[in-house]
């Protein structure tokens, strides 16, 4: 199958993949139907993210349509459409435990610090998968980016009058 990849700074390939095998335990395949380019692709294309190694295929901002799920899957189903939360924690860490997954001892972050979804189809944790069946794929691929900034508002705790 075909993916585009950052070779190296400032080089885009498309190159030829396998596709990936059946979902394992846990794991949904899916296929990228639309993907948001945000300033980490950037910085990672132009060689500026300290987390970014070359070779990559790039793609954290994902709207994708679920093919398959493996074993012990219950909250997606093939056929939906859903947007990825791309922060693959380990949940066991001292910080996960506490809600702090950006914080996580193993933190790998798809697209960035693990290849993404810039390809035909992949494998991914499905509790990382967030159904809709109300939203485009474009809008799913923007999720993630809206949640940054209710991530950042909910920790601003605004009141009225605030000015920000």
């Amino acid at each position: 199958m075909q993916a585009i990849q950052i070779s190296e700074v400032k080089t885009l390939r498309r190159i030829d993949i396998d596709q990936p095998g059946p979902p394992g335990p846990g794991q949904a395949l899916v296929r990228t139907h639309r993907m948001g380019v945000c300033g980490t692709d950037i910085s990672c294309y132009l060689g500026k993210f300290p987390f970014f190694d070359f070779p990559r295929i790039p793609g954290h901002e994902l709207g994708v349509e679920v093919l398959e799920v493996g074993s012990d899957v219950s909250n997606v189903k093939a056929g939906q459409r859903c947007s990825v939360e791309p922060y693959m924690n380990c949940g066991t860490c001292y910080a996960c435990r506490r809600g702090a997954i950006n914080c996580c001892q193993s933190l790998k972050v798809i697209g960035v610090m693990t290849d993404g979804g810039l390809c035909e189809s992949f494998l991914v944790r499905a509790d990382k998968l967030h159904p809709s069946d109300k939203l485009t794929y474009e809008q799913l691929a923007l999720v993630e980016t809206l949640a940054i900034g209710c991530h950042a508002n909910d920790r601003g705790a605004p009141a009225g009058g605030d000015h920000a």
